[in-house]
């Protein structure tokens, strides 16, 4: 027997997403409900590639009361408006955007890192996704901390463009061929030039200087890994269309070597480790699109700091920054929670 399962946003980015995943990992689905705003009703979507077409579903008029799960991918506007509906009407909600985050009473879950948090969705019946620049670290960070026990993180991201939609992945295309032809280019997305360019700006600016991204990075790894580590985070977009990388500097309470930090994530859940030092033995985020693992390269001792490491840190962030980990964390609930059969 299987699960009902909506869709919300369906026709985004992390929402086509989400259907593309749970096709193909075969998610035991009775049903499947592609749901959108009303500008997107009666579009037909494909679930996968089932061969099976989705006609999209009004927000404003379904019916949550007979679903299981809804996996949410519309943003926080209208999350705030039909999550808790959802939530009410006995639809476990599994939500990508920032609202629920830092709630205490829902739990934030990389299935890797912390599997056992899922156990407090029942006080709200939300679960939240983490940030996508968040989420590959966190998978990167969990084994290694399990070993020598993590003091301070310091994280430069390269985020790609399709973090900010549709939209941003589009200004990039039209700039890049504006620039080829010498027409004029425009900034509607991003507050300056993306294409040929990077930006050390993602989300709004804070009082202290950093960013909305910088803080949620601070602030998710502490609820989801350890409320100890210190982590300070420079998150920059970059001229990327899929695929965000990292540059992670780790400071240990133990002492850890290169090698042995190699062993634990050769062998670590979500991990690919793609280290040769050699010119292309590494991997980059041209390579990890449309794949599951979060790969790591560039594992290297850092002599600066005592009991420190640096490493590269690869992933796609519609997969696993997004609609993957949304899905693993409903394979973790129908596992734990909602059997069925």
């Amino acid at each position: 027997m299987g699960y009902k399962i909506a869709v919300v946003g369906a026709t985004g980015n992390v929402g086509r997403e989400m259907l593309n995943i749970l096709a193909e990992r075969e998610f035991p689905i009775e049903e499947i409900a592609a749901v959108a705003s009303p500008a997107s009703q009666g579009r037909q979507i494909d679930f996968g590639d089932s061969g099976k077409e989705l006609k999209v579903r009004n927000i404003e008029n379904f019916d949550f009361s007979d679903w299981d799960m809804a996996l949410f991918a519309a943003g926080s506007g209208p999350t705030k408006i039909f999550a808790p509906k959802a939530a009410a009407a006995g639809c476990t909600v599994i939500d990508n955007s920032s609202l629920y985050r830092m709630d205490p009473d829902v739990p934030l879950i990389v299935p890797e890192v912390n599997p056992e948090a899922i156990d407090g969705y029942k006080a709200k019946n939300i679960i939240a996704n983490p940030n996508c620049s968040t989420a590959q670290m966190m998978v990167a960070l969990k084994p290694l901390h399990d070993a020598a026990t993590i003091k301070r993180v310091v994280v430069s991201t390269y985020q790609s463009v399709s973090g900010a939609g549709k939209g941003g992945m589009d200004e990039l295309f039209e700039q890049s061929r504006a620039i080829f032809v010498g027409d004029p280019k425009d900034n509607e997305v991003f507050t300056k030039q993306i294409a040929f360019n990077v930006i050390p700006h993602i989300d709004v600016f804070l009082d202290d200087g950093s960013t909305k991204e910088e803080w949620k990075m601070v602030v998710e790894t502490k609820k989801i890994l350890d409320p100890k580590i210190k982590v300070t985070a420079t998150c920059v977009r970059v001229p990327v269309f899929v695929g965000h990388s990292e540059s992670i500097n780790i400071e240990f309470e133990r002492e850890i070597s290169a090698k042995k930090a190699q062993a634990i994530l050769r062998e670590a859940p979500g991990i690919m480790l793609v280290d040769k030092r050699e010119d292309a033995g590494y991997t980059t985020p041209v390579e990890c699109v449309g794949d599951s693992a979060t790969y790591i390269s560039r594992v290297r001792e850092d002599p600066t700091v005592e009991n420190g490491l640096n490493i590269w840190c690869v992933s796609d962030n519609l997969r696993k920054g997004a609609a993957l980990n949304a899905v693993q964390i409903a394979e973790l609930l129908g596992r734990k929670h909602l059997k069925k059969g």
